[in-house]
Parts: structure tokens; C-alpha cells; sequence
């Protein structure tokens, strides 16, 4: 009788440690694939807005550091007028592509730094009076009260 309770308790104890040690790298890898999903969900968004030509929403997914760059209701003609006016483009198709994790990077020359930033390529498809062109971008990801926003590079 001993012998079946003994066999029975590390049956259970390796199930529960089996079980245990699935759930812990489970949680890691969430963690790291939902931090990247988060950083290209908010560039998604931000360009989903732009294509929509809601550029107020898309002001608001900036760092505070950019709209200090732009007040809103001049990004809003400035966006306007140069994508859509002046490359005569009604819209645009865009791909968003993989975070890759900075560390620390430089908005600009003077500044801010920032300790944690992720690079995401962006590429934007245009359409337009001027024939069919691409715009290459690398957008910047840094949280900021808890949110991930939006900076572009001034650095050089």
C-alpha cells in the first residue's frame, strides 16, 4: 500500500511540475510576442488613421516630445496638403513591419533620449499625379505614461 501512494505522489508531483514549467515559458513567450503586437498595433493604428485621412487621431498617438514639433491643427493642413494635394493621392496602402528592440536611442541631436525604443520599417504605398511611389520609414516606438507612442527620427 505504501509502495502505490509513493508511485501515486510523484506521478502527481511530475504532473504538476510538467505543468508548471509549460505554464512559465507560455508566460514568457506571451509576454515577448505581445509586446511586439502591441508596438505594431500602434503603428498599425496610427497609419490606419492617416490613410483615413484622420489626422487628428493620428496626432494623438505621437509622444508629446513630437507634438511639441506640431501642434495639432498644423499637422493636420500640413499632412493634408502634402499627401494629399500636392501628390494629388486620394489614399495609400502601407505595410508595417517587425519591431526591433534599441535600447537606448536619440530622438535628436538635442534630445530626448530614450532608454527603451523600438525601430518599426514602414513603407507606404502612393498612387498619385506623379505616378506610383514608395516611402520608406523607420517610425519609433517608446512608451510614455504607460503607452506606447509615436516618434519619427530627427537625429541627423
Amino acid at each position: 500500500m505504501y509502495r502505490k501512494g509513493a508511485r501515486y505522489k510523484k506521478i502527481v508531483v511530475g504532473a504538476i511540475l510538467a505543468i508548471g514549467i509549460f505554464v512559465f515559458f507560455q508566460v514568457i513567450r506571451l509576454s515577448f510576442f505581445s509586446e511586439d503586437r502591441q508596438i505594431k498595433g500602434v503603428v498599425e493604428e496610427f497609419y490606419g488613421y492617416e490613410q483615413d485621412n484622420d489626422f487628428a487621431s493620428s496626432w494623438g498617438l505621437f509622444h508629446s516630445s513630437m507634438k511639441k514639433k506640431f501642434d495639432k491643427s498644423n499637422y493636420i493642413q500640413v499632412r493634408a496638403q502634402v499627401f494629399m494635394n500636392d501628390f494629388g493621392v486620394e489614399t495609400f496602402t502601407y505595410k508595417v513591419g517587425n519591431p526591433e528592440k534599441l535600447g537606448k536611442w536619440d530622438m535628436s541631436q538635442s534630445g530626448p533620449t530614450f532608454q527603451h525604443a523600438f525601430k518599426v520599417p514602414v513603407v507606404q504605398r502612393f498612387k498619385g499625379k506623379f505616378g506610383n511611389f514608395n516611402i520608406e520609414q523607420n517610425v519609433y516606438v517608446v512608451k510614455e505614461k504607460g503607452e506606447w507612442k509615436i516618434v519619427w527620427d530627427y537625429a541627423k
